[in-house]
């Protein structure tokens, strides 16, 4: 049951579910900085916030996030093979 709980089965669930965060996390960035633009481009406030720096912030954390969690899943990757 041990071997079931830390076996490789467990590695490879865990590692799809980072890359589909590290997915959702940059498509999250991706349309912030959308959003950003647009919002910057036809001067209306976007989700009610007055400094188009605040939303380029939040996207570029939630980028640096998608970067971490890739980095992270071709580390653990690399020391299988």
């Amino acid at each position: 049951m041990i071997i079931v709980l830390f076996g490789l089965e467990s590695k490879l669930k865990r590692m799809k579910a980072l890359n589909l965060i590290a997915w959702i996390s940059g498509g999250i960035g991706v349309l912030l900085v959308l959003a950003g633009s647009i919002s910057f481009i036809i001067k209306l406030n976007f989700l009610h916030v007055n400094s188009i720096a605040n939303v380029f912030g939040v996207a570029n954390s939630f980028l640096l996030i998608t970067i971490a969690l890739f980095i992270l899943i071709h580390k653990c990757d690399c020391k299988k093979g």
